[in-house]
This record gives C-alpha cells, structure tokens and sequence, in this order.
C-alpha cells in the first residue's frame, strides 16, 4: 500500500502538500499513510483515488504473499 501511494502521486506530479489539500487532509496525514502508520477512512481513501486517477484496489489492496 505505502509504496502504491507515493509512486501514483509521484507520476501525478504532486507534492504530499499538494494532494493533501486537494483531499482536504493535511500533509502529515498523507505521509502517515505513505508509510503506513495510518488507516485513512473509507472517504479519504475514495477521495485519495479520485485524485490520483487510480482504484482502490490499485493503492490499497495489498498483494497476498505467494
């Protein structure tokens, strides 16, 4: 999860301000979730794909171990 989030607002081009306030979150909380010591909500994280043109499943579905 943590690096599918930062490698999608990377290619976006957006700083971890910039997505927060298009979010409306703050900057500490997108980098908590970036390194995984936070759960967002079911609405942020929604939002979080919205903005990121990407699905849930593609920034927070954590692959199974094989």
């Amino acid at each position: 999860m943590v690096n599918k989030l930062k490698s999608a607002r990377v290619q976006k081009g957006f700083t971890q301000e910039q997505l927060a306030k298009r979010v409306n979150a703050t900057r500490q909380t997108i980098g908590l979730i970036e390194k995984g010591k936070y759960n967002p909500s079911l609405n942020l994280c929604i939002a979080i794909a919205k903005e990121l043109d990407k699905t849930l499943d593609d920034l927070f579905w954590e692959d199974e171990l094989s």
